[in-house]
């Protein structure tokens, strides 16, 4: 989301001066992007004699002249960003479009005061899924809809951000995926241009049979198109306050289980998929991994479960699958309330928000690739301990694996655990009690949407937190969608000196 697909990130020279210009143009060409995307929820609140259409109205006004202000004033013909720039825009084009995102929210009739509707904003477009809007199923059609189109663009954006962003920056290893998304070898596509476009389409086509086999299975056109979009971005945006539960059909469970694992694969994949590669997702060792170690989630807890409840084994697998595969995908989705399982399962539960997807696809989390990473940097390390003259080497598809993909991995791990005790110790500072300032941290951090505890647990939602805790959240989600490094090196002096 943060850059075009015709944009091209130069080398960044020490004498270089930061030019804001391409930054703002970019930030108000994505303002447009928005302000149209507004008309679809105005136009349903239209046809449903909804007053709400205003905010949207108002909203779209607003945006337009912000976006048409800065793409004007800073038009740029070819937009070509240098890493600093680009590190820059990546960040700031989240802040802002989450601003004008939460427009609508603070003109609506639902009494969202301005962190309410930034926390409702941001959550959707870092596809969180953490909401503080009660009475979901009494909410305006319009404001439904333009939370899960916020999941669904943010989504994409995501995609984008880390084939064609991450990989350059050299964020938390992920310059492990550098060819991937370039031209330079070992391409799927001729250009990252092109690659946007098949990732595109093949978005759309998922969603739209996600869409298909809801209604398939007895779910209703407008709710089945929002859980659609909420589910491929892997966002968990219900139209309820039920969340899934609200629909009894073992049917719409699985479907949206199966299109969650969906949404949490690299999407690159889809596209070698596509263009003729049989076996281009099996192939890939993230998605192994994700796959079997998922399965085995299942099968272990839904055993567990049948034991310690009244649950026959097939309802206790669809229970579990739903929920533990909602979890590990950070879509936030809920069944039931998982906190009432027992201690066990709550451990579980918490361990597994940490998890997350694989890398290019909508998942949040640490990544599976990283734990990849290093377990087989751990099995060296033993090795070297009673063969210290072995040559040995480190191989991640095929791939060697350099010593700085390893200490990136390694950083990002310790960056990601002291995010966790920072937040978790300022929203504690807040009044916010154990498990709800702890769990409030790890999911905002990983992206996931429900925390554990009566407050922000699967039954319940944020909006009883304090408004300070709210911007920390909002913060929170921020920076583990940007996987941290893209903003705190803006933090570093040396960053803004020529």
């Amino acid at each position: 989301m943060a850059l075009t697909a015709h944009s091209h990130i130069a080398e960044d020279g020490a004498a270089y001066r930061l030019d804001p210009r391409p930054i703002f143009y970019v930030i108000g060409f994505l303002m447009i992007i928005f302000a149209v995307a507004m008309l679809i929820p105005m136009a349903v609140d239209l046809v449903t004699g909804n007053p709400d259409w205003f905010a949207f109205a108002l909203s779209i006004m607003v945006t337009l002249f912000a976006g048409g202000a800065l793409a004007f004033t800073c038009y740029q013909p070819k937009v070509e960003l240098t890493i600093r720039q680009t590190f820059v825009l990546t960040t700031t084009s989240w802040v802002a479009i989450a601003a004008v995102s939460a427009l609508p929210f603070f003109f609506s009739e639902l009494d969202l005061n301005l962190a309410d509707s930034y926390f409702e904003s941001m959550s959707g477009l870092t596809t969180t899924g953490s909401t503080v809007i009660v009475g979901l199923d009494n909410t305006p059609k319009g404001i439904l809809l333009w939370r899960s189109l916020l999941h669904w663009l943010g989504g994409i954006g995501i995609i984008v951000m880390g084939l064609a962003i991450l990989p350059f920056l050299k964020i938390g290893g992920m310059q492990l995926f550098h060819t991937e998304s370039s031209d330079r070898s070992d391409k799927v596509v001729p250009s990252v241009t092109d690659l946007t476009l098949w990732i595109g389409v093949t978005y759309v086509a998922l969603t739209i049979l996600c869409f298909l086999a809801l209604r398939f299975f007895g779910m209703g056109a407008f709710d089945a198109v929002n859980h659609a979009m909420a589910t491929l971005s892997t966002g968990g945006f219900s139209t309820s306050d039920l969340s899934a539960a609200n629909w009894s059909q073992p049917g719409i469970h699985w479907t949206l289980t199966v299109f969650m694992v969906l949404g949490g694969l690299p999407f690159v994949r889809y596209v070698s998929l596509l263009r003729g590669n049989r076996d281009a997702l099996w192939r890939d060792s993230q998605v192994r991994v994700f796959l079997i170690s998922l399965a085995m989630v299942w099968i272990v807890m839904a055993l567990w479960l049948q034991r310690t409840s009244d649950y026959g084994f097939w309802d206790a697998l669809r229970l579990v699958s739903f929920n533990v595969t909602s979890v590990v995908t950070t879509t936030g989705f809920a069944l039931t309330d998982y906190s009432l399982w027992g201690a066990p399962a709550v451990v579980a539960f918490y361990l597994l928000t940490f998890v997350g997807g694989c890398t290019g696809s909508t998942a949040g989390g640490i990544k599976i690739f990283r734990f990849e990473i290093l377990w087989i940097t751990l099995k060296n390390q033993l090795v070297r301990l009673y063969s210290p003259h072995q040559v040995l080497r480190r191989e991640y598809n095929g791939k060697n694996v350099r010593t700085e993909v390893v200490i990136s991995v390694v950083i990002f791990f310790f960056v990601f655990i002291a995010a966790q005790f920072l937040f978790a110790l300022i929203l504690g500072m807040m009044g916010l009690d154990l498990v709800t300032a702890t769990t409030g941290a790890a999911t905002a951090l990983a992206n996931v949407g429900p925390g554990l505890g009566d407050i922000i647990g699967p039954a319940g939602n944020f909006s009883t937190l304090p408004n300070g805790a709210k911007w920390v959240l909002s913060l929170a989600m921020l920076l583990g969608r940007l996987e941290f490094f893209t903003v705190l090196v803006m933090l570093t002096p040396a960053f803004w000196r020529r």
